[in-house]
């Protein structure tokens, strides 16, 4: 009797971070390894966040593999940081494969086992057996797994959404192979929940052309268009449009050049020849061009936003030009949404931005996931990939296509689903986990550290140093007090003078009692600063007091 176990580090209750543990026995197989962008007026400083790797560590002789769904950073540019810690086989697509290897060259990576597998392919690991299934996403080799059990299918949906019109075949979804799964006993279907509040279909509405192309035929001034970096679908779209239309394309961001290049090179899609304006022939005059601005997350929207202030060294805006926000606002990303925006009116462009009432990120809406539960025919069904009321909502949709609420799990991260005999036997199970942070320096950074920026960034600093005979304790040198972000210097003589006098009294006192201790010294002066900083501020900046003692003699 197999023993079934379910559990995500990450992707439940937040938008991104994905990563899904499917236990069958002592095996353990680990579905994405996503990233997620921090909210950065809590997290100053951070590039990304990852999940926590602990258990898998812990458990590392039982992991069998890890399967990355499709090349979008929530699924997969956490997989560095991962291997790093586990040597792990990885399977994945050939574009998938691709970003990955890439991903690893970066990061200097080496001798990693990546296995490219098929859109619909049968993988088998020792005694199981893995199904993938093709999906449509915004980024083509987008596939689903499913894992095999003595009591049906294990089946992860990923991201997905239903068109029928699309004939690429390295972005169609199979849906005979839905079909198939479901006459074959589905014990449980994960799938997300980012659009289970949206109605109908998610399609048409995750097309741009309709909107883009008026513009693009029209307007005689040249257009930058915002995307985000991995939305293969919408760049093909806008390659489309100016191949029609006659217009040359330049990509800002070089990595969607050389995107381009693996996708051409697996035979996805054939650029038309000539389209692409190089870099060396790029400049600002040029009318009949569409520049794509581009990057992931909140960097689209910095990069637009620096030359909208006229920071940036290549494209400078003129009055004629049209922006085309096409890239809608993600979480995290608000804040530089809003400032973008704001300095482009103020360079007096023309601004479209495309309505999020039109148009729809490549998420399944609720009858694309009723569509899911209709073909698949799940015993279970795991909401994942959203905030929590993404997952209700989720949950709902499940409950009008017939399913019991004993039916429906909706999960914590940590938190685990056992199944014994084919059936639920408990999700009371938990794990602790922590978000681990990671700066520009792929470097994990703690609380304490950013608390610590929170504090600079808000409250400021001041540093008072003195120098001190290392045998009499006298004052040889200073104090000296430097304030930045706290206070008007001009008008604070008496309060930089108060500190320098707490600094050196605390010094005397301590040592006329007999108890200095440099480091001991410091953080009592480094409180009654504080104190005395509040009481005639309000504030609390950071405090570094400095004792530098020296030897005059032997």
């Amino acid at each position: 009797m197999q023993k079934i176990r379910l559990m995500a580090l990450g992707g439940l209750d937040e938008d991104g971070k994905n990563m899904y543990v499917v236990e069958i026995d002592d095996d353990i197989f680990v579905l994405e390894a996503g990233l997620k962008y921090p909210n950065e007026s809590e997290q100053l400083g951070i590039e990304c966040i990852i999940p926590d790797f602990s258990y898998l560590i812990e458990n590392k002789k039982r992991i069998k593999g890890v399967f990355i769904s499709h090349g979008h950073d929530d699924s997969m540019m956490a997989i560095s940081h991962l291997v790093r810690e586990i040597d792990v086989d990885v399977y994945a697509t050939p574009l998938t494969a691709r970003l990955i290897e890439e991903e690893f060259s970066k990061h200097k990576i080496k001798n990693k086992r990546v296995h490219q597998i098929r859109r619909k392919d049968k993988i088998t690991i020792g005694k199981h057996v893995i199904y993938s299934f093709p999906l449509m996403q915004s980024i083509a080799d987008g596939v689903g797994f499913a894992f095999e059990t003595e009591y049906g299918l294990i089946v992860y949906a990923s991201e997905f959404i239903f068109d029928y019109d699309f004939t690429n075949e390295a972005f169609s979804l199979d849906i005979n192979a839905l079909s198939d799964l479901g006459q074959s006993n589905v014990l449980v279907l994960m799938a997300e929940s980012a659009g289970s509040s949206h109605s109908g279909y998610t399609t048409p509405k995750h097309k741009i052309s309709d909107h883009v192309e008026h513009y693009i035929e029209n307007y005689e001034g040249r257009i930058l268009i915002t995307l985000y970096k991995q939305n293969l679908f919408r760049i093909i779209e806008v390659l489309e449009l100016a191949k029609k239309y006659n217009r040359k394309v330049f990509f800002y961001n070089e990595e969607h050049v050389r995107m381009l290049k693996m996708v051409e090179d697996l035979g996805y899609y054939k650029l038309p020849s000539n389209l692409i304006l190089p870099k060396e022939e790029f400049n600002n005059l040029r009318k009949d061009v569409i520049c794509v601005i581009s990057g992931s997350g909140n960097k689209v929207f910095r990069l637009l936003n620096n030359i909208a202030i006229g920071e940036d060294r290549l494209v400078e805006l003129n009055e004629q030009d049209m922006i085309i926000v096409a890239s809608p606002v993600v979480p995290g990303t608000e804040k530089d949404a809003s400032a973008m925006e704001n300095d482009l009116y103020r360079a007096g462009v023309r601004i479209v931005k495309l309505s999020p009432s039109e148009i729809l990120s490549m998420h399944s809406s609720i009858e694309d996931l009723k569509m899911m539960l209709s073909l698949i025919k799940p015993k279970y069904y795991l909401p994942v990939q959203g905030d929590y009321e993404a997952l209700v909502a989720n949950a709902d949709i499940a409950t009008a296509m017939g399913l019991t609420p004993d039916r429906i799990i909706i999960l914590d991260n940590g938190q685990f689903a056992t199944f014994k005999n084919g059936k639920l036997v408990s999700s009371s199970e938990t794990i602790e986990l922590n978000d681990v942070s990671i700066d520009g320096t792929d470097s994990d950074i703690s609380g304490m550290v950013l608390k610590d920026r929170g504090t600079l960034s808000t409250d400021g600093v001041i540093v008072v140093g003195i120098v001190l005979d290392f045998a009499t304790k006298k004052v040889m040198g200073g104090p000296d007090v430097q304030s930045r972000g706290v206070i008007y210097l001009k008008d604070a003589d008496h309060i930089l003078a108060e500190i320098a006098n707490i600094l050196v009294k605390t010094i005397g006192e301590a040592v006329s009692e007999n108890r200095y201790e440099n480091m001991a010294v410091r953080m009592e002066a480094r409180e009654k600063i504080s104190k005395y900083i509040l009481r005639e501020t309000g504030k609390k900046p950071m405090i570094l007091p400095a004792i530098v003692e020296i030897k005059t003699g032997d």
